[in-house]
């Protein structure tokens, strides 16, 4: 029988889609093949359960929820079944994600048309079933357009084969033909009338002029009338050379009209935004910056041109603004691939970056892609906006001007029954302005919960009857996702964000400055996008090893939510269904840099375990208890420095746990994972150390640095340590450290220890007074460290005014290096090992890359003229405590072994494996047995190179 998941956790993290609407499901399936799908269709009969399919989930009209049985796709059902690159063909399963096909169509010179912006986790079944399109639909059309042939499952668990001239069901066929000769004229006249004209059934495809073509009436049909089972798809051939011309206009305005003039040969991409975009995007953090390099301008076209030479690319994109030379205010044409796929990012990041508004405010999807004929396209924008101001509302617009598509999220207030009518009123507006164009309430996404209700206010009650004579032919009692495009439901029913959304109050110990103080709205951050669903980048390494929603950034999100609703997760901050689905989170903060909208699940996760678990050393006994491991890893700041005030005592506890037994013994003692190695301490601490030696400069007139003495430096790694005090003295600097015991907290805080957090940071500032006061820089060593005390640190003790000073005064130890080289200091280092070239592989820490990045450190290895190779994917797999936690090995290991483990196998001799995150070296050392370097070491050889 086929696998159900019934949990409330799974059902609760499939809540929602990319839109503004909430369904909790009864039971969710991941097939894996034809009879899995036949089992559960015959299943949810039995239950008269309503069946929806789903694959990424990005769907942002409300296609892919349900109140029944949700079957997932992409996790199991995922194939590519062949590719035939004479007939330019592949045949896929539902669940595979466009970038999977577009990649593997690539060795053949290929790749598949249809580009969303999510085109990196939406799935071929759910860009066919809503007929999306991307950027690239001027040349290569629509997800219907690139459809020859699909098989579908019906209800009573048939399969049905549709293409071009029928269907493999002659009663199908005939019903479908009867359809078309009785609304020939109304196929002919409202459908199919423009290239974006995607809203209801694609019945025009139907017409005898069209060939009869079944396959692509069926695109668009929104999971309504079947489930896929698997897809024929057509290829295109990539062209050789491509150039991007990027346009600069005055406005947005001017930027739509001239988009319909640019449909010229060779043009792949007409796509449009405006400066309010920018706006946005420059208000997120670390991203101020964000295209400087674009045009002069307040609204931009993006035209990519392809040609058989790059020289031919390069001259018609430098044409392209001569034909709208009456608009264009600036241009450029780019060709360098780096520099092309910054631009683009601005572009793709839309669809979440506009999810807030530059204030900081809420918008929402529900108005997201309407279409008009390109020509009307600047009119139709005007008047929206006019509308806009109408109703006291604010939008920011983007999309595929070239084909009149605009996508749109609004500053709706749909916490309110208030909210919810001006919702209505301006929707309801809106669709009238797009009839009077001629257009459609949706260009690519589908209609879905948010406009089906709104069909008859562009299409006759002609058309109407053949949309559900259309459906009736599939699905005759209504089982596949009832209330979508016929007989639909309410556009404000059943509104995710909508009044009773947030009945758990609640007091956050972080102080969550950029949410207002609200951990509700911490968590309202998420909008459902799917990025976190990527297999590319470093978010979420959880969902990339397992595949689970429940696993990604979004479906943690979506249960939070549930928690905070009170509905479905009725426990609040005692339940299980949170616990469990926060659990494989590695708190790697990914998801604050990668997200669109900047969550941060890691902090969410530290706050919900605060609030889980009784508080203090109490926690750690009783029914509700922590587990053993909060206490091994959490305490082990303090308990190392306890046993640090022992003569012998760190060299006594190394050679008792070397002994195989007393290691194991520990282990469980300690609720640490079995498979685990324990790690061992320095015998002598390193603030020990650093006091008792004497500097072999002169520190008469030297400035001072103070070098943090984290925990993992100070107790378990001490190389990093002197070699950093090696390296300052060199550069002339004179290090301190502070006189007493001090800690960022770290280990409480990933925990989810807070008050042992605060307080700890709280004593740290006060040891660490007068050198705030001083205003000494402080020098972090350990990554996860340092990032605590440039940006965590004011979140947990947001009203102390040294919290604030230490942000500013905090750098990395490479920020460092690179500023005072920067700044002309002396530099001193040779090759790192003498004269023999080397190359650096790199495992950047993945707090460091969420959030100062590693351009400074790769400057550094840059002017040791070594050969760099940067490890991607994010986080090494062990993640602090996390992976040594019962439960998460295999996990782990499987994250080590998508790219770091056999780059590092495959190291040289004279390669260095370079990794300043003491977790990542302990990560490589236990998963490969090779020894990695802290950039503070690799600058201490190469000291002693050049002397």
């Amino acid at each position: 029988m086929v696998a159900l998941r019934s949990d409330l956790t799974t059902r609760a993290a499939y809540a929602s889609d990319a839109s503004i609407y909430r369904r909790v499901p009864e039971v969710v399936v991941e097939p894996r093949t034809e009879e899995d799908i036949r089992q559960a269709l015959a299943l949810a009969a039995q239950k008269g359960w309503p069946v929806v399919s789903r694959g990424g989930g990005t769907s942002v009209a409300g296609n892919a929820i349900s109140t029944g049985m949700l079957i997932d796709t992409s996790r199991h059902f995922n194939r590519i079944l062949s590719i035939d690159p004479d007939e330019m063909t592949a045949v896929v399963q539902p669940g595979v994600v466009c970038d999977q096909l577009r990649n593997a169509a690539a060795a053949y010179g290929l790749t598949y048309g249809p580009d969303p912006s999510t085109h990196a986790r939406c799935t071929i079944g759910g860009m066919v079933g809503n007929n999306a399109c991307g950027s690239h639909s001027v040349v290569w059309g629509t997800s219907a357009e690139n459809l020859v042939a699909v098989t579908v499952m019906l209800a009573d668990g048939r399969t049905v084969q549709l293409h071009r001239g029928g269907t493999s069901d002659p009663a199908i066929e005939s019903a479908l033909a009867a359809i078309r000769d009785q609304n020939l004229s109304t196929l002919r006249t409202e459908l199919g009338q423009f290239p974006r004209q995607v809203s209801g059934y694609g019945l025009h495809h139907l017409l005898p002029e069209n060939g009869f073509d079944v396959a692509k009436s069926f695109a668009g049909s929104e999971g309504t009338c079947g489930i896929m089972t698997s897809l024929t798809v057509r290829l295109v051939r990539k062209p050789a050379a491509t150039a991007l011309s990027v346009m600069g206009f005055d406005d947005v305005f001017d930027a739509a009209a001239a988009a319909p003039r640019l449909k010229l040969a060779g043009v792949q991409t007409i796509e449009g935004m405006g400066a309010d975009l920018l706006t946005a995007l420059r208000s997120r953090p670390g991203r101020e910056q964000a295209g400087s390099a674009l045009p002069r301008g307040g609204g931009w076209l993006y035209c990519e041109v392809g040609a058989d030479t790059q020289d031919e690319a390069e001259r018609l994109a430098a044409e392209l603004p001569g034909y709208v030379s009456d608009l264009v205010s600036d241009s450029l044409v780019v060709t360098d691939p780096g520099h092309v796929r910054k631009l683009w990012s601005i572009r793709e990041a839309g669809a979440g970056i506009v999810t807030r508004l530059p204030d900081g405010g809420e918008a929402w999807p529900g108005w997201e892609d309407s279409a008009v004929p390109a020509e009307y396209l600047s009119d139709y924008l005007r008047k929206l906006y006019v509308l806009l101001d109408e109703l006291g509302l604010e939008g920011i617009p983007f999309g595929h001007f070239g084909e009149g598509c605009v996508h749109l999220r609004i500053s709706f207030d749909l916490e309110t029954e208030q909210g919810l009518a001006r919702y209505r009123r301006f929707v309801e507006h809106a669709a009238e302005l797009v009839r009077s164009y001629g257009g459609s309430v949706s260009g690519e996404h589908g209609d879905g919960r948010a406009r089906s209700e709104l069909l008859p206010a562009i299409y006759s009650p002609a058309a109407l009857r053949a949309f559900r004579a259309f459906k009736e032919t599939f699905d005759p009692d209504g089982v596949f996702n009832p209330g979508v495009l016929v007989a639909p439901e309410p556009i404000d029913q059943g509104v995710r964000p909508g009044p009773g959304r947030d009945q758990l109050e609640l007091t956050p110990v972080h102080a969550f400055s950029r949410d207002g103080g609200s951990f509700t709205s911490a968590v309202n951050r998420c909008v459902g996008v799917g990025a976190c669903r990527s297999d590319v980048g470093a978010m979420c390494p959880s969902f990339q090893a397992s595949g689970d929603e429940v696993h990604s950034t979004r479906g943690r999100a979506r249960v939070l939510a549930e928690m905070l609703r009170g509905e479905s997760v009725s426990e609040g901050w005692k339940s299980a269904e949170v616990r469990e689905a926060l659990d494989m989170c590695l708190s790697c903060k990914a998801c604050v840099s990668e997200c669109p909208v900047n969550v941060d699940m890691a902090t969410y996760k530290s706050e919900f375990l605060h609030h889980h678990y009784r508080r203090g050393v109490k926690g750690f006994f009783g029914k509700n208890r922590r587990p053993r491991a909060h206490f091994t890893m959490g305490w082990m700041p303090r308990v190392l420095r306890w046993l640090a005030k022992v003569p012998g005592a760190l060299r006594l506890v190394n050679f008792v746990e070397s002994f195989r037994l007393v290691e194991e013994f520990t282990k469980r003692l300690g609720g640490i994972e079995p498979r685990r190695r324990m790690i061992r301490f320095n015998p002598v601490p390193l603030g020990r150390w650093h006091s008792r030696r004497k500097s072999t400069f002169e520190e008469i007139e030297r400035p001072a640095v103070v070098l943090w003495p984290d925990t993992f430096t100070n107790f378990a790694s001490a190389g990093p340590g002197k070699g950093a005090v090696e390296v300052l003295e060199a550069l002339g600097y004179r290090v301190l450290m502070p006189a007493d015991d001090v800690c960022c907290g770290l280990t409480w805080h990933s925990t989810g220890q807070l008050d042992t957090a605060r307080k700890v940071l709280g004593r740290t500032l006060d040891v660490m007074d007068p050198l705030i006061a001083g205003g000494y820089p402080v020098i972090g060593l350990e990554p996860s460290c340092a990032a605590v005390l440039k940006h965590e640190i004011t979140e947990l003790v947001p009203d102390d005014s040294r919290a604030h000073r230490v942000t500013e005064l905090a750098s990395s130890f490479g920020e460092f290096i690179s500023r005072h080289k920067a700044e002309g200091g002396c530099w001193p280092f040779d090759s790192v090992r003498g004269n023999e070239p080397s190359r650096v592989l790199c495992q950047v820490h993945c707090h460091q890359k969420a959030t100062t990045g590693y351009d400074a450190e790769l400057e550094i290895l840059a002017s040791l003229g070594v050969d760099v190779d940067v490890v991607g994917g994010g986080c090494c797999g062990l993640a602090g405590n996390w992976g040594f936690e019962p439960g998460h090995f295999e996990m782990s290991q499987d994250l080590g072994e998508r790219e770091l483990y056999p780059k590092v196998r495959a190291a040289g001799e004279n390669d260095i494996v370079l990794a300043d995150g003491f977790s990542c070296r302990t990560q490589i050392h236990q998963g490969t047995d090779v020894e990695s370097w802290h950039l503070a070491e690799v600058l201490a050889a190469a000291l002693r190179a050049g002397r």
